[in-house]
């Protein structure tokens, strides 16, 4: 009697499917499944479009594509935005594979931005430019590596937990800019950031954006080789996947960890002294504008792969340039350009659960269990 009461409820209550983890998907349909979320987060936001506003959503995407690519200027702007956010993506990418959980870019940005900034106004001049840029450079390295490196440090020594230690050092790198910000302003005190002249990058070939796209694409290289073709990118993921394994076949795990986040902190450095020596010119609590914390959806959409991780990053910008241009044409509130940018990444990031996973009826097992 009880073995049917069981049976009798669980066939009133189970449900009518259940998840299970797809085998490895060809890359065809992959991309297949990616169009087409993106072609119904269109016609989405196309329905809240005419619902909320009454604009006619082709006039609409149309407006997004002039605005984010409708001049050369816009282009040259789309593709610096472009680099910068992924230059800090390939900096988080290999610490999330070791599944170390690095969620501190954005201070380690800012605090390789402070480093840049430190040298442009104390050695500029002092120096020529070309060697005043290089020190920039290593010290920005250094900066962020360190920075990278205290909560690895913690993690190895004590168990710490590094998705909160790392978040809470960007606040501590936020404030620590805003003091410098505030002591270097002109006129002093008064907020106001102060020009960095000495020690920009210079233009090539007339663009002025061009040596740090030509960075991030060699750093985008390396980075693909290392991670895939490189012992210690080997190292990285046996430790991602299992730290237990690793140690087994003698891999130092605090090793990797240290290692690993002192690289990650380090092209985070180099992503803070693109911002400033070749962006903003000047230094801000908000010059990592908040591409530390959107690194983090573009690593993961690009599955960890640096050559993905381009088509991402580019996508991202490209809706947040298009998005800002909707709502000033159409003099709409800036929310609304989020709500369709959100909307557009949430289906996107809705795609990748249907290329890992598929729903399976229990129909047949419901059937079988009866037989």
């Amino acid at each position: 009697m009880k073995k049917v009461n069981n049976s009798l409820h669980t066939s009133h209550f189970s449900s009518p499917f259940h998840i299970v983890k797809r085998d490895d998907i060809v890359w065809w349909k992959a991309w297949m499944f990616r169009v087409i979320s993106v072609i119904l987060a269109l016609i989405v936001c196309g329905v809240i479009t005419i619902s909320l506003t009454g604009i006619n959503p082709v006039k609409m995407y149309l407006t997004m594509i002039e605005g984010a690519v409708g001049t050369t200027r816009l282009v040259w702007n789309l593709f610096q935005n472009t680099a910068i956010l992924l230059c800090v993506s390939l900096a988080v990418t290999p610490a999330f594979k070791m599944r170390f959980w690095n969620i501190g870019a954005e201070g380690q940005v800012l605090i390789g931005g402070l480093a840049t900034a430190t040298c442009m106004i104390f050695l500029g001049g002092t120096m020529p430019t070309p060697l005043l840029i290089l020190v920039m450079l290593v010290l920005s390295i250094l900066a962020g590596a360190v920075w990278g490196l205290v909560p690895a440090y913690f993690k190895t020594r004590f168990n710490s937990n590094e998705t909160l230690f790392t978040l809470m050092m960007n606040y501590i790198a936020i404030q620590i800019v805003a003091y410098f910000t505030l002591e270097w302003s002109v006129p002093k005190g008064s907020g106001t950031p102060r020009t960095l002249e000495m020690g920009q990058l210079p233009a090539l070939f007339g663009q002025k954006y061009l040596i740090n796209i030509i960075i991030v694409v060699i750093i985008t290289v390396i980075m693909y080789i290392y991670l895939k073709y490189s012992k210690q990118g080997y190292e990285i993921s046996v430790v991602g996947e299992s730290e237990n394994t690793a140690k087994y076949i003698g891999i130092s795990v605090k090793k990797v960890m240290l290692r690993t986040m002192a690289i990650s902190g380090a092209i985070c450095g180099i992503a803070g002294f693109l911002l400033v020596a070749g962006t903003d010119h000047s230094l801000k609590s908000d010059t990592a504008g908040g591409r530390g914390f959107t690194a983090i959806m573009v690593s993961w959409l690009g599955k960890f792969n640096p050559l993905f991780m381009i088509l991402t990053s580019f996508l991202i910008v490209f809706l947040q340039k298009g998005a800002s241009k909707i709502s000033e044409v159409y003099r709409l509130n800036p929310s609304f350009s989020d709500i369709i940018t959100g909307i557009i990444i949430f289906f996107i990031i809705g795609s990748e659960f249907f290329i890992n996973y598929k729903l399976k009826s229990n129909k047949k097992e419901t059937e079988a269990e009866r037989c």
